[in-house]
């Protein structure tokens, strides 16, 4: 993360049609773009039988985001946001096709959930909106998934993120391209079935104005236009008549219609029908169309990192609230991991600012399994992490979180370590030391301070802890605490030792 707020930023949005990348100058706290790319990369329609993206599919990406890299090669880290959406959440080899993709592109990409691209998608929305005191339901549907939201000005209320989008139902419900009566009508049954779930909680929740996001949505817009079924609204007949054009074409390829992209045209129908289905299953009037999506909300959320306004933390102050987490503790651990983190910053490293974010976090969550059981509480605690939906964060970085505290104590979890990528595997494990020395240190769980003490790194693993040997002889535990201490660090590779020691 950049020590500073960077000039310019870039959000990229690796949908499962098309890839979006947004550059934006950042000046006097406005957010002004300044180039735009879209390549359409139909990463959906690259999915084999066995759930994996094949091989010409990913050059046709890799293709891209060398393109993308390109323009964003004078970019510190930090500074650009790069998110994989239904296809990558889903697909078998996503996470090899990941280490390809980020090695093209230059940066980072993350995989998020699709309740985190939902509120990305609203904040997108909401910020090209006037300020009122209306509650909007905002739909966009992508290449493999479509999102519902309500929110207001303060920020979504309700969300979903359904299995259906324009590529998905297009293969699904098409594959050869015929386009029957029968089809259509088995797809909008497919697509109703999903939508019903959720019908109830969202007519509970109420809105005053729709708002439809997405590529899909506004070639709809386009076409319903440019035939007179449509003036700055989509209507339900103006849908039911579209479907009925659509139908007579017969077929796909023979499909042609006035402001339709020949692109856009292999998955229009499936975008057609869950637009439709939508309609139906919530009774909505009309739906205006806005040019924000995906990938301004990554931008607007990014600006909020770089400028220290960053929703993560509030997902962590919750998770922490609903499973009554100690904070009186969960700060003395804080504050003592972030200790030992400067003094050993350097030899390991680890960046100090990013690394203590990582590490408060840490502190903050570590016993929230205690909620559960105190038996294997790390375990518990580490399982929420990964699996809760923690607005701003994505799937990995969930992961790293939750491997971090699952390290806290007891017998390190060596085939964690394993499994992570090699580039994250190394900074959890000493990120866990340090956690795992300060919630020894706070063993009795007093206001008492510290005495002073200092950790220091030597030849990467070798790791010396002086304390006051006074101190140390007053509290048994403690010190009972770092022998057996000693034992677990030896396994994940590093050797632990204490001052005065023969």
């Amino acid at each position: 993360m950049p020590r500073s707020t960077p000039e310019t930023a870039a959000a990229i949005d690796l949908g499962s049609n098309s890839f979006h990348m947004i550059v934006a100058r950042l000046q006097d706290g406005q957010v002004s773009i300044i180039d735009r790319i879209r390549d359409s990369v139909r990463l959906g329609s690259g999915i084999d039988a066995d759930n994996n993206i094949d091989e010409a599919t990913q050059q046709r990406a890799l293709e891209c985001l060398r393109k993308f890299g390109q323009r964003l090669a004078d970019f510190p880290p930090g500074s650009v946001r790069a998110v994989g959406t239904n296809t990558l959440r889903n697909a078998n080899n996503s996470y090899n096709f990941l280490a390809r993709a980020e090695e093209a592109l230059g940066h980072p990409i993350d995989i998020i959930s699709g309740v985190e691209e939902a509120r990305l998608i609203y904040l997108g929305v909401a910020h090209s909106l006037a300020v009122t005191d209306q509650r909007r339901l905002v739909m966009d549907i992508g290449g493999g998934s479509t999102e519902l939201i309500i929110g207001d000005d303060s920020g979504p209320v309700f969300m979903e993120s359904m299995e259906m989008g324009c590529v998905s139902m297009s293969r699904k419900f098409f594959p050869d391209g015929n386009i029957t009566p029968k089809r259509i009508n088995k797809a909008r049954i497919f697509a109703l079935t999903e939508l019903e779930p959720h019908v109830s909680r969202f007519l509970m929740c109420g809105w005053n104005q729709v708002i439809g996001a997405s590529g899909s949505i506004r070639a709809m817009n386009k076409v319903l236009s440019a035939a007179g079924w449509a003036g700055d609204t989509i209507t339900l007949d103006g849908l039911n008549k579209l479907v009925e054009k659509l139908t007579a074409f017969g077929h796909i390829d023979a499909i042609k219609l006035e402001g339709l992209s020949e692109e856009r045209t292999p998955v229009f129908i499936g975008g057609t029908i869950v637009l439709l289905a939508t309609f139906e299953a919530l009774g909505l009037k009309g739906m205006k169309v806005s040019d924000r999506a995906l990938r301004e909300g990554l931008l607007h959320d990014l600006v909020g990192r770089l400028q220290h306004h960053d929703v993560r933390d509030s997902s962590i102050n919750h998770l922490a609230e609903r499973y009554h987490a100690d904070a009186d503790q969960a700060e003395r651990v804080k504050q003592t991991a972030i200790d030992t983190l400067k003094q050993v910053a350097d030899d390991w490293g680890l960046d100090v600012d990013e690394a203590g974010q990582w590490l408060g976090w840490a502190a903050r969550l570590h016993e929230i399994g205690l909620a559960i059981a105190h038996n294997r509480h790390h375990h518990h605690a580490a399982y929420l992490i990964e699996y809760s939906d923690l607005a701003g964060f994505s799937q990995r970085e969930q992961r790293f979180l939750a491997a971090i505290v699952r390290s806290h104590r007891r017998k390190p979890p060596l085939k964690l370590y394993k499994d992570l990528p090699k580039r994250i595997s190394k900074p959890v494990k000493r990120l866990s030391v340090l956690l795992r020395l300060a919630v020894i240190l706070h063993r009795s769980r007093t206001d008492t301070p510290l005495p002073e003490f200092t950790l220091k790194v030597s030849n990467k693993t070798e790791i010396e802890l002086c304390l006051d040997q006074d101190w140390l002889e007053q509290q048994p535990l403690t010190r009972a605490d770092l022998e057996a201490e000693k034992g677990y660090l030896a396994n994940m590779g590093f050797a632990l030792s204490l001052c005065g020691e023969e």
